[in-house]
């Protein structure tokens, strides 16, 4: 029996990586269409780089590798190169697609995703990007200028691109952690969870470490550490917890995510989109301290987002003193009355049917090529 439009099995595109930030609302996209239409299939198009590998290679998901570069920030030389290989890339991607035969092609941010996009627009298959960030990055600027639809995360990125293609949808969080969002954490002394984003943060690692150390005698009984620092800095973290007797779990990069939101009661954090999505779903109050040379400086405008709902306090790392940050996190986990109040303002800002309301937007549009609606 063939399967009615309503539950027919798709086919999607998935395209973009370098970080987790990106990777992660992507999966989580797919994630949601594998389960509201069984037997669809989902390729990743990415940058074959080693956070795209580790994230993808245990996922039901085909990938592919496209060679082409990125220009912002980068030399002339490294430009010139870029420009030269996106011919190259973009009749790649076209290849692909044709191969793969997707009903959607949906781009979530970074340099991978032009030529993939372009292709999709040039052999007639709908497209979408989604915006993580409140200021958008290059690729999705400009790809942007062209794209069926365009699902964004944060109120007052809008003006960036043409309003009728727009819907503020909020950035999905993947189904693991999602299915944990309401669950307290059912264990005894106070767990603070440390991370650097996917890469790491080096001056984040050393200001809590440090910063912990200094105030060792002052921590509340069973306290412990979670800390996800990077491959850079693993044993240094390691050893500073040790040499301070604080109970530390360190490890340079963190898969079961879901497991460790669950046993956390304060997030010291980076201001990466998708960890801020997370950490609010889950109503997780924070301690922000956004990457200062992130493009257009757009991790502290993500910060302030949460932060001016009360759910979170924003450190810039410029200045910013070990003692200081030490003594905010004292000041947060000895007070069970402020961390929920942070908490619940967190859930506040967050939006946990972005997932669905992404595969809605792409459903209507696939459907509308095809007749169905």
């Amino acid at each position: 029996m063939t399967p009615s439009p309503e539950h027919k099995p798709l086919r999607l595109v998935v395209t973009g990586g370098g970080t987790g930030g990106h990777l992660f609302p992507g999966i989580a996209v797919a994630e949601r269409i594998m389960a509201e239409r069984p037997g669809s299939e989902v390729l990743f198009i990415g940058t074959g780089r080693q956070v795209d590998n580790r994230v993808l290679g245990e996922r039901p998901f085909r990938t592919a590798v496209l060679k082409c570069g990125g220009v912002k920030g980068k030399s002339v030389a490294a430009v010139l190169g870029a420009m030269f290989r996106l011919p190259l890339a973009f009749f790649q991607a076209v290849s692909l697609l044709r191969s793969f035969g997707p009903d959607l092609v949906l781009g979530v941010g970074g340099y991978v995703t032009g030529p993939v996009l372009l292709a999709a627009k040039a052999v007639g298959i709908p497209t979408c990007i989604h915006e993580q960030n409140s200021i958008p990055g290059l690729a999705n600027k400009l790809t942007g200028r062209f794209v069926d639809r365009i699902f964004l995360s944060i109120p007052g990125s809008e003006g960036y691109f043409p309003s009728d293609r727009i819907r503020l949808t909020g950035n999905p969080v993947r189904e693991e952690i999602m299915a944990i969002w309401d669950q307290g954490s059912g264990k005894d002394g106070p767990v603070l969870l440390v991370m650097g984003g996917s890469q790491g943060a080096h001056r984040v690692n050393e200001l809590v470490s440090e910063g912990l150390g200094e105030i060792r005698d002052q921590l509340p009984a069973g306290f412990r550490v979670i800390h996800q620092t990077g491959s850079r800095d693993e044993a240094m973290v390691r050893a500073g917890y040790a040499a301070a007797g604080i109970a530390a779990e360190v490890a340079p990069f963190i898969t079961d995510m879901a497991t460790v939101y669950g046993r956390a009661d304060l997030v010291v954090s980076r201001a990466g989109a998708t960890s801020l999505a997370e950490i609010c779903v889950l109503g997780k109050p924070s301690i922000l301290i956004p990457y200062p040379f992130a493009a257009d400086n757009h991790q502290e405008y993500n910060a302030r987002m949460v932060a001016d709902r009360g759910g979170a306090i924003v450190l810039r790392e410029a200045g910013l003193a070990s003692e200081t940050l030490g003594a905010a996190i004292l000041r947060i986990i000895n007070d069970h009355g402020e961390m929920k109040r942070m908490g619940d303002a967190a859930r506040e800002v967050a939006f946990p049917g972005a997932a669905a309301a992404i595969v809605r937007e792409c459903l209507a549009l696939i459907g509308t090529k095809e007749g169905n609606v």
